[in-house]
């Protein structure tokens, strides 16, 4: 791209170690060409957390002359944080698209300042469980996406002949495997522990993650069973069916495979206390292991299921917790032994499937891309769970690294692409569905305060999501990712 084509953005805080922040000047083009420090002098972020005080910075700094001749962008001294990237969603399409949708799914990214999504394998018809599963999927998006978006390969139904189309799909560039222990669709059925063994033995071949629904099959069947033979339809019933020791059991069988495989592996949506403890003591004894959470298991307990409001959108699989493993979690992200935050995003027609008065009917799902990076500001790094650097870390370049991507996503560094979202850190919003972008609008969290906004995002340099103006880029400017 010619010089004459470079962009900047002005004014705008960079992320520096801890709770530092820099003013810089980003300039651009497709790729970030160069960070250009204000001052070498960095600022902690309480001598500029309240609004006056921001102001009062805003007043004394003297106004950027860089670069006079470019087009600019003012970043009105927001945060510039990398695009986040949320590598867990259901986008359906194909198939499901009656929920949602690649386009509804990735313009509700794009508003949460979400430039790299991986699309789970499952919740699409044919689920992505071959070569020539993949492509259909691939022929279907790759020109209904506002976001770039990387594919997840899943293993499902298996047997010694499905390694060469494991092969295949890594091959393809899938970024990982998905298998449940525990799986509701009968187009993508679960694995018993010999067949996920087999399953990560074949992962293992392609150096690819193995990420696993970890809930125990017998276990939260039989407590099922048992509670609707009594008549229980309410979400009690479906919680106790799916607690704590459902997901133990499973976590632990996948360190057991872990140890004997060596293969990547990654429990997703991790719940628990119980989950978290067998990881953390895995991970110190070196076992390859790794975990990810949602937003939803860091702010809600059961108890938020007496609010008939939100019960229905409150339900996930697996369900949230009590106040005991919510906060064993915010630690886990805290030390580390939770690698980052996903959404699950899977949205649905709340008008038809989270409306029956049978709880085991509801469908489990929430979506819930767009809230992620507010809600992490707002919940985590304000109130001081996090640091502003562990929390640009968990929505962006822990996740960067772990599917290797990072040659191209999540710092914002020279060389890498100009995929920057600007974040307000003093300002509030008030969630409502009715704002909300994907096919799905429902929230649990309606009528909750973040205290963070996501004004504005670029991928590869085109203004993807604007607040207030107009975008640049739009559907089919998403690119298909493959791991570096």
């Amino acid at each position: 791209m010619p010089a004459s084509d470079l962009k900047l953005i002005q004014n705008v805080f960079i992320s520096k170690k801890d709770n530092l922040l820099q003013l810089v000047d980003i300039l651009f083009n497709n790729k970030i060409e160069k960070i250009i420090s204000r001052s070498e002098k960095f600022i902690d972020w309480k001598d500029i957390a309240t609004v006056e005080k921001w102001k009062q910075f805003q007043q004394a700094c003297p106004p950027s002359d860089n670069f006079l001749d470019k087009k600019k962008y003012d970043g009105r001294f927001l945060l510039a944080m990398p695009g986040a990237i949320d590598s867990h969603v259901h986008f359906n399409t194909p198939g499901f698209e009656f929920r949602d949708d690649f386009l509804h799914g990735s313009l509700s990214a794009a508003y949460g300042g979400v430039t790299t999504i991986m699309d789970m394998p499952c919740t699409s018809i044919p689920p992505v469980t071959s070569l020539d599963n993949l492509k259909i999927k691939y022929d279907e998006i790759r020109y209904k996406s506002f976001v770039d978006y990387a594919l997840w390969g899943g293993i499902s139904g298996l047997d010694r002949n499905k390694e060469k189309e494991v092969i295949r799909l890594a091959q393809a560039g899938v970024i990982g495997f998905k298998a449940y222990f525990l799986s509701g669709m009968d187009s993508f059925r679960d694995l018993d522990f010999e067949e996920m063994e087999l399953a990560a033995s074949y992962a293992k071949k392609t150096g690819l993650p193995l990420a696993v629904h970890a809930e125990d099959r017998a276990y939260v069947h039989q407590r099922q069973e048992h509670f609707e033979a009594m008549g229980r339809n309410d979400w009690r019933a479906y919680c106790e069916s799916r607690d704590d020791l459902a997901e133990a059991k499973s976590v632990a069988k996948m360190i057991a495979i872990a140890k004997d495989s060596d293969c990547k592996i990654h429990i997703v949506h991790l719940s628990s206390k119980l989950g978290l403890d067998l990881i953390r003591e895995a991970r110190a004894e070196g076992v390859n292991i790794t975990a990810e959470t949602c937003p939803h298991y860091l702010y809600f307990t059961q108890k938020n299921f007496r609010d008939e409001n939100i019960a229905p959108y409150l339900k996930t699989a697996p369900p949230v917790k009590t106040a005991l493993d919510k906060e064993a979690l915010w630690a886990g992200l805290n030390d580390g032994s939770i690698l980052f935050v996903t959404t699950d995003h899977a949205g649905c027609n709340p008008k038809k499937e989270k409306s029956s008065f049978n709880f085991w009917e509801v469908y489990g799902g929430i979506p819930g891309v767009e809230h992620r990076v507010p809600f992490l500001f707002s919940e985590g790094f304000k109130k001081d769970r996090l640091t502003l650097e562990q929390t640009i870390n968990l929505l962006a370049t822990h996740a960067a690294r772990y599917f290797k991507i990072s040659k191209k996503k999540g710092e914002l560094s020279p060389g890498k692409d100009a995929d920057v979202a600007l974040v307000n850190l003093w300002d509030d919003q008030v969630v409502e569905a009715k704002n909300m972008h994907s096919k799905g609008r429902y929230t649990p969290f309606e009528g909750g305060t973040f205290s963070a906004v996501v004004e504005a995002a670029f991928l590869r340099g085109g203004l993807v999501m604007v607040k207030k103006g107009k975008q640049e880029v739009g559907l089919g400017y998403g690119r298909f990712l493959k791991p570096d």
